[in-house]
């Protein structure tokens, strides 16, 4: 089981040389099951050439991430396996948001603003911590096998 991390205030230079794939994760939502295992699929299959998936639980939609943050890494890791980071809950949205969810929407508008949504919407960030791309949460993680790979350099 990976440990938690304990920090929010995360400094995106530790990862510079890594390809990020950072996403809001909830345990209790419609696309749980789904984006759980194909993120564990992309990161099994990537962490070696470099890909870093960094997980943010947030309970504002639909209160869909009650746990506290223990149960939170048990029910990722015991179910799906999980073994990328998995940080304390969040805020991704308002004024009480994670700083790397500021600079994440700052640097990648959604379509209709740029609030997070809802649970699992996915921001790629290149080696170089560039925001490159941002992805609805209705978006398997596998479909966007290709951008990732590209930012790999195995494309």
């Amino acid at each position: 089981m990976i440990s938690l991390l304990r920090e929010n205030d995360v400094d995106l230079s530790i990862y510079k040389g890594k390809v990020l794939l950072i996403v809001n994760v909830a345990s209790q939502c419609g696309l749980t099951n789904s984006n759980y295992t194909e993120l564990t699929q992309l990161y099994d299959k990537y962490r070696d050439q470099g890909l870093e998936i960094l997980a943010f639980p947030c309970n504002q939609f639909g209160s869909q991430e009650p746990g506290n943050n223990e149960q939170i890494v048990e029910f990722a890791c015991t179910r799906f396996k999980a073994d990328y980071p998995i940080f304390d809950k969040v805020d991704v949205n308002g004024k009480n948001a994670a700083p790397i969810y500021k600079f994440l929407k700052s640097n990648k508008g959604g379509l209709f603003g740029d609030s997070i949504k809802w649970n699992f919407s996915k921001f790629l960030v290149d080696k170089d911590g560039k925001v490159v791309d941002r992805y609805a949460p209705t978006t398997s993680p596998l479909s966007i096998e290709k951008d990732v790979k590209k930012l790999l350099g195995i494309a």
